[in-house]
């Protein structure tokens, strides 16, 4: 019997769209681990960037036990999370021209390297200018974002185009424009964003491709172990001793 709680909906709704992205975008999950994997062996190094609450699936690749090691988060500074007070300058800070370019241009991110840009909608002028001006620097991209926002919005990037419009590899998260996934007579606006729980569902799918990819050619995949188990912190301290040029949130 279902669910019809808002709970079990919420629950109902997140399991149909982690559904439909394994289903869906298996293909390009394929193709962005092997890319990650290709940068790797390559010697390159791997980025994640995201604003605001695109952030959160951003951060959750890096320094993570059981993820990559390689995978260092690119910052911008008031745009990464909701710490920053107010909260609401982080989302003005999207739609400014020209950030993206002095952000890469002060990082350690250089041709060869993968860069992975969260960004639901993909329409503000941050995520489109980093995708673009990352890829002029000969850095691969991999866009996580709503196909959909496209179709429904519009850019707010002077080119008129979206995130999607500058990657190697779009995975697209299904999410609907709005990012609510409940509506009630008695509630007056939408409510339950799931793009988190589906944006993070796929970063993981990713890495861990990678990571396969990687062993299926015979090279070891640098990945962390949890601190909270025996022999952790040992391990750790080999990844990051070997890999020290290709990390950058040791420094």
């Amino acid at each position: 019997m279902s669910d019809r709680t808002p709970a079990g909906q919420f629950f109902d709704a997140a399991i149909g769209l982690l559904q439909r992205v394994r289903d869906e975008e298996a293909d390009a999950i394929t193709a962005a681990g092997a890319l990650l994997a290709d940068t790797v062996a390559d010697g390159g190094r791997l980025f994640a960037f995201g604003a605001g609450h695109s952030s959160l699936a951003a951060q959750d690749v890096v320094y993570r036990a059981g993820g990559l090691a390689l995978m260092n988060l690119l910052a911008v500074p008031g745009a990464v999370g909701v710490d920053v007070m107010p909260a609401t300058l982080g989302s003005a800070l999207e739609r400014v021209d020209g950030l993206a370019a002095a952000v890469l241009d002060s990082s350690p991110i250089r041709s060869g390297d993968a860069l992975v840009i969260v960004s639901l909608s993909g329409r503000n002028a941050l995520p489109v200018e980093m995708a673009l001006n990352a890829r002029a620097l000969g850095i691969k991209v991999v866009g996580v974002t709503s196909v959909a926002y496209a179709a429904q919005t519009t850019s707010r990037h002077v080119s008129g185009t979206y995130l999607k419009d500058h990657c190697d590899i779009v995975l697209d998260s299904k999410i609907a424009v709005g990012d609510a996934e409940l509506t009630l007579d008695t509630v007056p606006a939408p409510f339950a964003p799931a793009s988190t729980v589906v944006t993070s569902a796929l970063m993981q799918a990713v890495m861990a491709t990678a990571a396969g990819a990687l062993a299926d050619r015979g090279v070891e995949p640098p990945l962390l172990r949890s601190g909270n188990v025996d022999g952790g912190h040992d391990w750790n301290a080999r990844v990051f001793d070997q890999y020290a040029d290709r990390i950058f949130y040791r420094r």
